[in-house]
């Protein structure tokens, strides 16, 4: 008498299972899928992008298709099979990268709160980017030091720090501590590190 494992039975139970759904009902599931894949991105565009959560750089596929009215609408995100750094793979949070793209409560302008106000207003960029170029300008005067105690030419302000961001490049951390350093911030941190 022959002896049949466990897994041998769940293999030979999927396989009938499979087989009957395919030939009785006249449905075969691959063709399926495949449709439904091709559906879904055919004809999309392929953008390639780096997932913004931490300082590994996993690469990303995102794919779009513009809508009737000529807006980009996103379809789909996944990880890149071509990266040497993720090989496809996405941990839990790059996974819902497409959630936080499409989130109906992202917040899609830049918004400012006043000093003491409840309500947050929007704003354009540029009148942001002026604000917090104007806000950086006024803080550095105020808190710019030239010579230390001693008398030793430092010319530093210690009013201010930065933060590099996780998704940085090599290269866009160097700009940025140059950059920082131009404006005589000695407080500079990399979230890489952190």
């Amino acid at each position: 008498m022959a002896t049949v494992s466990r897994g041998d039975f769940f293999r030979f139970a999927g396989l009938t299972a499979g087989a009957v759904v395919v030939s009785e009902l006249g449905f075969d599931l691959a063709q399926a899928t495949a449709i439904k894949r091709d559906l879904r991105i055919a004809g999309a565009t392929e953008s390639h992008s780096i997932c913004p959560y931490c300082a590994v750089g996993c690469s990303l596929i995102a794919y779009t298709r513009k809508d009737a009215s000529g807006k980009a609408q996103l379809l789909q995100i996944e990880g890149d099979p071509d990266s040497p750094v993720n090989e496809g793979r996405l941990c839990p949070k790059g996974a819902t990268t497409m959630q936080l793209a499409t989130s109906v409560r992202r917040v899609e302008s830049p918004m400012y709160r006043a000093p003491g106000a409840t309500e947050w207003q929007k704003m354009s960029w540029d009148d942001v980017l002026d604000k917090l170029a104007q806000r950086i300008k006024d803080t550095r005067d105020q808190t710019f030091v030239a010579t230390d105690a001693k008398g030793n030419l430092v010319n530093r302000t210690e009013g201010m720090a930065f933060a590099g961001g996780a998704a940085f490049s090599s290269e866009e951390g160097y700009v940025a501590t140059k950059v920082m350093r131009g404006l005589g911030l000695i407080y500079l941190e990399q979230q890489a590190r952190v």
